[in-house]
C-alpha cells in the first residue's frame, strides 16, 4: 500500500457545505474506520476552502476512486481535487 495525500478545494456555497458536512464526515469516517484513511482535516488559506485527506490505496486511480463517494465530491461542492502520492521517511506513519 502506498500513502497519498489528497487535496480538496471547496465551492463557495458555504449552506451547501454546512448542510452536508455531517454526511461527508460520516463517509470519511467510515474510511478511517476500515483503515484506509489516516487523517482528515479542513485546511484555510486567505481565498480559499478545502480539506487535506491522508490516505492509504494500491495506486493513485485507486485513492480517488475511494472518495468518488464522499456527498462533497458527489455534490459538486469539491471544485478541485489533486491526488499526490506521499513517501514517508520520518514519523510514526512511515513504518506503517
Amino acid at each position: 500500500m502506498q500513502t497519498f495525500a489528497i487535496t480538496y478545494v471547496y465551492s463557495e456555497n458555504t449552506s451547501a457545505l454546512n448542510e452536508h458536512r455531517p454526511a461527508h464526515r460520516g463517509f470519511l469516517g467510515g474510511l478511517s474506520a476500515a483503515g484506509m484513511l489516516l487523517a482528515s482535516g479542513p485546511v484555510r488559506q486567505a481565498d480559499m476552502t478545502g480539506a487535506l485527506i491522508i490516505v492509504q490505496a494500491e495506486n493513485a486511480g485507486a485513492a480517488a476512486a475511494m472518495l468518488d463517494n464522499d456527498p462533497f465530491y458527489k455534490l459538486g461542492l469539491v471544485i478541485d481535487r489533486a491526488v499526490v502520492e506521499w513517501d514517508i521517511v520520518i514519523g510514526a506513519w512511515a513504518d506503517a
